[in-house]
C-alpha cells in the first residue's frame, strides 16, 4: 500500500505564509497558511517555532492520508519530540476513529510511523498575559468570551477561516480579533468526490489547535483557551476494538495529549486547555442563556461551515445540533426564544421524535455530531415535562413516558442534578480559574 510522505514545511518570515507539502502515491499536495505579519521576529526563528511548525505540518496532513489511509507514514524530515509523537500518532488513529468507522478502515495499532526525534526545546520567555479564546461561532466559545469578560481577563478573538456566525458573534465582542487563512490543495478536494478514494471527518479542533499554537509563539501570547464541555469525552461506538469519539480531539484525554505536546515545545510560557472542562452541555446553556448579547448572531449548526457556506448564521434544524441545541435550551428559555434564536420550535413537531429518541438512547446510537452525552439529552427531555410551558408538546408529551419507563424518574432527576454541578476534573490554571465566577456572571445584553 502506498507510503504517505510528509515533507519539510517552509516558512517565509517576511510574509508569514507557511508551506506544507504532502505525497501520497502518484499525488503531490501543497497546503498553505496565512499568519500574518508584525509577529516576533525573534520567535520566527526560534526552535520553539520550528518545532511547532514541524507538528503542525504532521497534524494538517491528516487531511490528505485520508485519501487512501495508508498503513506507513514517514514523517522522517520533521523533528518531532517524543511528546509530540504520541500526539500524531493519536490524531491519526483516534482522531480519524470515525473516519475509519465510517469506511469500515481497520487502522488501529497498525500503521508504522516513521520519525526522527528531537530533544525537548528551550522553554520560552514568559508571554503576555492575554490569551488566543478559539471562535467557533456557537454557544460553548461564546460562553468561554462572557467569562473572560466577567472576569476581565485579557484575550484575543482566533478562528481559522472565519464565516458566517464566527464573524457575526465576533462583531459583537468589540475586540480586535485573529484570523488565519488555510488554503487546502484544491487537487486534494477533487479527489475526495472521485472512485477509490476515501472521504470524511477529521479531527478540526486539532488542526485549529496547532494552527492556534503558531500564532501563540509568533505573537506572545500566553494561553490558548478552548471551549470543549466534559461530556465531549462520551464516544459514539465501538469499532476495531476500542471506543470511536466523534469529538475525540475535544476529548480532555486528547487535550492532556496536546498540552504535552505543546510543553515540550515551548515550556511554560504557552498553556493549553478549555476554560468548560467542568461544565456539562446543560449547565452550559444554562450559563449562556443568562445574556442575550450573541442571539440573532451565534450558531451550533455545522451547516454554516460547509467548504460551500455563506452568508450570516443560520440553523438548518434539521441535523442533531439543531435538535440537541433546542432541547437543552428549552429548560431555560420560553419557547419564543427559542424559535426566535433557532428558528422554529423542534419540540413541537411529530417528525422529530425519531431523533429525539436517538439522542436520548431510546434507540440506535450517538449520532455522528459534536452533542452532548446521551443521558443530558434523557434529562432535559424528562426536565421538560416538569415545566407548564414544555410539557404539552408533541416530543415531550409523547417521550416522557418512554424516557420514565426506560430510566425510571429517579435515575433522570439524579442525572439532571449531576449535569448543574461542576466537575473537579478540568486543566485550568488556579489563578484563572478562581476569578471565573458563574453565580455572578451577569444578564447584561
Amino acid at each position: 500500500m502506498t507510503d504517505f510522505l510528509i515533507e519539510r514545511p517552509e516558512f517565509n518570515i517576511e510574509t508569514g505564509e507557511v508551506n506544507c507539502h504532502y505525497r501520497l502515491g502518484e499525488h503531490f499536495f501543497t497546503e498553505k497558511l496565512e499568519l500574518g505579519v508584525g509577529f516576533d521576529t525573534d520567535a520566527a526563528k526560534s526552535e520553539s517555532f520550528a518545532r511547532a511548525l514541524d507538528l503542525a505540518a504532521a497534524i494538517l496532513g491528516v487531511s490528505y492520508f485520508k485519501l487512501r489511509a495508508p498503513k506507513s507514514i514517514d514523517a522522517t524530515a520533521l523533528k518531532l519530540t517524543q511528546a509530540a509523537q504520541n500526539l500524531v500518532r493519536d490524531v491519526y488513529e483516534n482522531g480519524l476513529g470515525e473516519f475509519y468507522a465510517r469506511n469500515n478502515l481497520e487502522r488501529f495499532g497498525q500503521i508504522q510511523y516513521h520519525f526522527r526525534s528531537a530533544q525537548n526545546s528551550a522553554a520560552l520567555a514568559p508571554q503576555i498575559a492575554d490569551a488566543l479564546v478559539l471562535v467557533g461561532g456557537g454557544k460553548d466559545s461564546l460562553l468561554s468570551v462572557n467569562l473572560m469578560e466577567h472576569a476581565s481577563l485579557s484575550f484575543t478573538p482566533f478562528a481559522v477561516n472565519p464565516k458566517g456566525p464566527i464573524i457575526s458573534s465576533i462583531e459583537r465582542i468589540e475586540k480586535q480579533p485573529f484570523y488565519v487563512r488555510r488554503h487546502l490543495d484544491q487537487k486534494m478536494l477533487k479527489l475526495n468526490t472521485e472512485p477509490g478514494y476515501f472521504n470524511g471527518h477529521v479531527p478540526s479542533t486539532a488542526i485549529n489547535s496547532i494552527i492556534a499554537s503558531l500564532i501563540a509563539i509568533l505573537y506572545d501570547k500566553s494561553d490558548i483557551i478552548l471551549s470543549n464541555e466534559r461530556s465531549a469525552s462520551e464516544g459514539n461506538l465501538q469499532f476495531d476494538g476500542r471506543e470511536v469519539n466523534h469529538q475525540h480531539s475535544k476529548s480532555f484525554a486528547f487535550e492532556q495529549l496536546f498540552a504535552a505536546a505543546l510543553n515540550s515545545i515551548v515550556g511554560d510560557a504557552i498553556r493549553y486547555f478549555s476554560l468548560l472542562r467542568p461544565f456539562s452541555e446543560i449547565n452550559i446553556a444554562e450559563l449562556f442563556l443568562r445574556s442575550t448579547k450573541f442571539d440573532g448572531a451565534f450558531s451550533s449548526c455545522n451547516e454554516n461551515f460547509k467548504q460551500d457556506a455563506i452568508g450570516p448564521a443560520k440553523w438548518c434544524t434539521n441535523c442533531p445540533k439543531c435538535h440537541f441545541v433546542s432541547l437543552i435550551f428549552a429548560p431555560f428559555i420560553s419557547p419564543e426564544r427559542l424559535t426566535a434564536i433557532i428558528g422554529t420550535n423542534v419540540l413541537n413537531n411529530p417528525d422529530k421524535l425519531d431523533p429525539m429518541r436517538e439522542l436520548a438512547g431510546l434507540t440506535g446510537h450517538k449520532p455522528w455530531e459534536c452533542v452532548g452525552e446521551i443521558l443530558e439529552a434523557a434529562a432535559a427531555l424528562w426536565q421538560l415535562s416538569e415545566q407548564d410551558a414544555w410539557r404539552d408538546t408533541i416530543v415531550v408529551k409523547t417521550l416522557a413516558p418512554e424516557l420514565e419507563a426506560f430510566y425510571g424518574t429517579a435515575k433522570l432527576s439524579a442525572v439532571w442534578s449531576q449535569l448543574m454541578t461542576p466537575s473537579a476534573q478540568h486543566a485550568i490554571p488556579p489563578h484563572i480559574y478562581n476569578s471565573i465566577q458563574t453565580k455572578e456572571l451577569g444578564n447584561a445584553n
